[in-house]
């Protein structure tokens, strides 16, 4: 093509790209039109619509109105032409012609029609003969590269979008690549398996991006099954959920809730730390027997007879009843807040047939049915208001939360060895929480329950609001100027009690994202598990509860473990829940790390995990890394003129060291992070310090580059650091 057949292409697709967006602006107007017609209940609430149903309504326009407006930075990424002459144009979302018969001007890039934009190649073309690929900045078509597909000898510009992608200079956050998705993670998102769906990868691969654009896909093509309940995305730190935050969202896609382990039990402050070999203890599934050991040593026999003095008659708790109520209430299968009410049932029984028999003594027999019923109902509401007989019932069997049972666990020695446990998880300050107690807190629900008082509390007030609303009616019924029959219409034919009732009631306004963040219990449709070598057993288990379905997609590097809970085994992990039954696919291309850096860090990952083979990565980036020894005294300056010169640089970086060193990250800070330049600050004591997941967090530290990286020390390098 010449310069100037060049140039006549390139204001086409200009022309073209324009007329995208003047169509993305109409749409964006009449969403917005719409969305203020529902505000000011212009919509079809006032033809029997429910409030409720005009909020979902008013919410879905939003959702709407947000995709419209996140699709206009980036929105076409090429065009492809097929071998028959057809021109498709791949976008962010679809568009369509109102004039044509709704033909389509852009084709979203999850639609199955899409896929060979990213899949087809030179030696397999799929049908297609010419990929082109625009460069835009803003609305404006900048450039564009043709690759020419079925001739493997043709000279192509394919690999231009993406080398300048990876090359260009990190910012705040992930950015998306749906403009680049290669074949490889084309094939991992658009994969059709509903279940668990593992991917590894070492540093750089992009197993991240391509687990929210397979979040961003599912959501597409399954909407109506996910967005009720929406997506979970759980990753190993804040700082990480905020580098990834920004994926999603620029796809178009908001019903998703981003969180941490340490946040998923809703309310719950982590203020402190395990030691490693704590971690690993809490994180066994052998908890689980301590946990229902430390449940069962709080369900107690009394050591001498408890007295409850009533009315007419004392009356006494002796052990061979609280024994029998307590094998009675174990045995109901119910958790042991609601099976406090089977213990109750059996004491109180017990306690009420000796009182009659001491009171009729001589002048009652159960033949009298009606007397016997009359005294035992007067003894139950002797019970009832007696304080010794509750004191009682709480010292045998408490209503407990999670966090009492597991702060008073750890705080006593002596509930430690009641339970089985390991005296290692003593600590002085039972609520001192750290990220290894939330799965145990959440087993604790399910084991405890609900406090079913509580519940039959409030569903008692829930009837004396419908009680209320239908005297309303009957009032409003009672006052009506009653018409012709054929013409009459009363109160109750449109409106009933328990929608009266609802409007007393205060309305839950919340987004999805809010109330599935918020409630313990809520169940998402899909799942994404980010840095997931690092979970435990017990981690596991509170993800299983919160995805009944087990769709999950699972994302991590077994080379990476550092937690000494973690996996060694995807197949271990999740065969207790899906055995046999979860897909395992590997990205080996390194988008990130340039060859110069991954070389240095596949010198260091043969020497610790020999069996991993390192990715390859796609590009060098011309900076060789280097390393420089020096004094003590001289390494605080070393830093700072390190940073300042990078701050001079676009870009972004980071100095990485042991714990202690001022002015740098550790090394668990980073993992799922990338900068352009990185400084690594005593990389021998990284190794030395970090114990068995030293080795792990010294290759995060050599790996989260894009560009430049450096190494400073005072001592001996490590030996894979040696050639620098």
């Amino acid at each position: 093509m010449t310069s100037g057949d060049y140039d006549d292409e390139l204001r086409s697709e200009r022309q073209y790209v324009d007329r995208l967006y003047t169509r993305l602006d109409t749409e964006r107007s009449a969403a917005k039109q719409r969305y203020d017609a529902a505000l000011r209940g212009d919509i079809d609430a006032q033809d029997g619509a429910t409030l409720l149903e005009r909020d979902v309504g008013v919410r879905a326009l939003a959702r709407e109105m947000n995709r419209l407006d996140v699709a206009d930075s980036g929105l076409c990424f090429g065009r492809l032409d097929s071998e028959s002459g057809e021109r498709m144009y791949i976008g962010r979302l679809g568009l369509f012609d109102p004039e044509d018969g709704y033909e389509p001007l852009l084709q979203d890039w999850r639609a199955p029609a899409s896929r060979a934009f990213y899949t087809a190649t030179a030696a397999n073309p799929e049908s297609m003969r010419l990929r082109r690929q625009f460069r835009t900045l803003g609305r404006r078509l900048v450039s564009f590269t043709d690759e020419v597909l079925g001739r493997p000898d043709a000279a192509t510009g394919g690999d231009a979008a993406l080398l300048a992608a990876v090359n260009a200079p990190r910012g705040d956050g992930m950015r998306d690549i749906v403009a680049t998705i290669q074949a490889e993670q084309d094939e991992i998102i658009r994969l059709d398996h509903p279940g668990v769906l593992v991917i590894e990868g070492g540093p750089g691969t992009g197993k991240t991006v391509v687990a929210l654009h397979r979040v961003a896909y599912l959501l597409y093509t399954r909407r109506e099954q996910i967005e009720r309940h929406g997506a979970l995305v759980v990753g190993p730190s804040p700082a990480f959920l905020e580098h990834i935050g920004r994926v999603l969202p620029s796809l178009g896609e908001t019903d998703v809730v981003f969180t941490t382990t340490g946040d998923l039990v809703p309310g719950l402050r982590v203020t402190a730390e395990d030691a490693p070999a704590v971690a690993r203890i809490k994180g066994s599934l052998r908890m689980l027997e301590v946990l229902a050991a430390a449940v069962a040593d709080r369900q107690r026999l009394p050591e001498e007879p408890l007295t409850i003095e009533l009315s007419d008659v004392t009356v006494r708790i002796d052990a061979e009843t609280a024994q029998w109520a307590r094998e009675e209430a174990r045995g109901s299968g119910h958790p042991h807040n609601q099976a406090r009410a089977v213990f109750i049932d059996i004491v109180t029984y017990v306690l009420t047939e000796r009182a009659i028999a001491r009171i009729g003594r001589g002048w009652l027999s159960r033949s009298d049915k009606n007397a016997w019923e009359q005294m035992r109902t007067d003894l139950l509401e002797d019970l009832a208001e007696n304080t010794a007989f509750h004191a009682a019932i709480d010292e045998l069997w408490p209503l407990l939360t999670p966090e009492s049972v597991l702060s008073q666990l750890y705080s006593s020695k002596e509930r430690l060895r009641a339970a089985g446990a390991d005296e290692a998880l003593w600590r002085a300050d039972g609520q001192a929480w750290t990220v290894s107690d939330v799965p145990l807190l959440d087993e604790l629900v399910d084991l405890l329950g609900r406090d079913k008082a509580a519940d039959r509390a409030a569903a008692r007030e829930r009837k004396k609001q419908e009680a209320y609303a239908k005297g309303v009616l009957d009032l409003m019924v009672a006052r009506e100027e009653l018409m012709d029959d054929e013409d009459r219409l009363l109160a109750q034919d449109i409106l009933a009690a328990e929608d009266l009732a609802d409007r007393f009631s205060e309305r839950d306004t919340r987004d999805l994202v809010e109330r599935a963040a918020a409630d313990r219990d809520w169940t998402y449709r899909h799942v994404v598990v980010d840095e997931a070598q690092e979970l435990s057993e017990m981690d596991w288990r509170v993800l299983m509860r919160r995805c009944p379905a087990r769709s999950f997609t699972i994302v991590g590097d077994l080379a990476q473990r550092r937690s000494e809970a973690g996996a060694r085994s995807w197949d271990a992990m999740l065969a207790p829940y899906v055995p046999g039954r979860w897909v395992y696919r590997s990205l080996s291309v390194n988008y990130r790390t340039p060859a110069e850096i991954m070389a240095v860090a596949a010198a260091l990952l043969a020497e610790f995990a020999p069996e991993v083979t390192p990715p390859e990565s796609v590009r060098a980036s011309g900076f060789a890394p280097w390393a420089r020894q020096l004094d003590a005294d001289e390494l605080p300056s070393a830093i700072a003129q390190f940073v300042a010169e990078e701050d001079r640089l676009p870009g972004t970086c980071v100095v990485i060291g042991p714990p202690g060193v001022p002015g740098t990250v550790p090394a668990s800070q980073t993992k799922g992070l990338e900068y352009d330049a990185v400084l690594v600050v005593e990389p021998q004591r990284i190794l030395a310090e970090g114990g068995a997941r030293g080795s792990a967090d010294l290759y995060v530290a050599l790996t989260r580059a894009t560009q430049r990286l450096g190494v400073l020390h005072t001592g001996p390098l490590p030996e894979a650091l040696r050639g620098l």
